[in-house]
């Protein structure tokens, strides 16, 4: 998965793509890396980041989510926790919501996610994005998120949403200590139990920052290692920045991982 942002204030690409043609120029050149999912974000989930209207985030990820549709055929996910983004989102050409709330934030989520048959990824996390850094630290991350998924999933099977649309993030970041992302990448697998495919995403994040004492612009090694940690612990889909560099991550590990080329 492709990471496009289209916001002013990304962490890790700091607005360089938020003209929506540059945004599509950018997707299709993730796409030649060999992206096979891109994740369209008009709104950045950065610790501290304030949130921004629904207007704003639609005026944002629309005409690139419609631009991406005219040229390519493979998933497109647009990154929102908005019902009302997520339909006009749909509307324009993504077939998958990455819903950082697993429902929290919007109650119509739900409803739209169901009434399209889109894909959902739910994504757990610990607060807001405004809040998330001033929160206490879990006392047990693994059963955190294993409850919250628990929780999202019966909102899934009320809607009717089948699990076969299902995707679980157990959210690197969002809330969680290097201590918690560490775990959590480390029993990985304790999430397979649900019988969903996992999705990862570490790119670029600041507990290897912490790790390395790198910036952001310096964290494509710590990443890498994060990435065939991840996919030896079960994940099936990783979000990432650097495409074509972590797709012979993806094939060095998976090979290893299944014994086979």
């Amino acid at each position: 998965m492709g990471v496009v942002n289209v916001t002013p204030d990304s962490f890790a690409d700091e607005g360089r793509h938020l003209d929506p043609e540059r945004a599509v120029e950018y997707g299709l050149q993730l796409i030649e890396a060999g992206a096979d999912i891109l994740d369209v974000g008009g709104e950045s989930s950065r610790p501290g980041a304030e949130p921004v209207s629904a207007k704003i985030e639609t005026t944002r990820v629309l005409p690139t989510i419609a631009g991406l549709r005219k040229h390519t055929n493979i998933p497109i996910s647009v990154d929102t926790y908005k019902a009302s983004v997520a339909r006009y989102a749909i509307d324009a050409g993504a077939d998958i919501i990455n819903d950082i709330s697993s429902f929290r934030f919007d109650p119509d989520m739900p409803k739209i996610v169901a009434a399209a048959q889109a894909g959902i990824v739910l994504v757990h996390m610990r607060g807001s994005p405004e809040t998330m850094q001033q929160i206490d630290p879990s006392q047990d991350i693994l059963t955190d998120i294993e409850k919250s998924f628990r929780s999202a999933l019966t909102t899934c099977q009320e809607h009717q949403i089948s699990k076969n649309r299902i995707v679980l993030d157990p959210g690197i970041g969002f809330g969680k200590t290097v201590g918690d992302n560490l775990k959590i990448i480390n029993y990985l697998g304790t999430l397979r139990s649900m019988g969903l495919p996992i999705l990862i995403g570490t790119s670029r994040k600041s507990f290897i920052g912490a790790i390395l004492d790198n910036p952001v612009s310096q964290r494509l090694l710590g990443t890498a290692a994060s990435v065939a940690i991840s996919i030896l612990r079960g994940a099936q889909i990783v979000r990432v920045h650097d495409v074509a560099e972590m797709l012979d991550v993806v094939k060095v590990s998976d090979a290893i991982a299944n014994e086979v080329m």
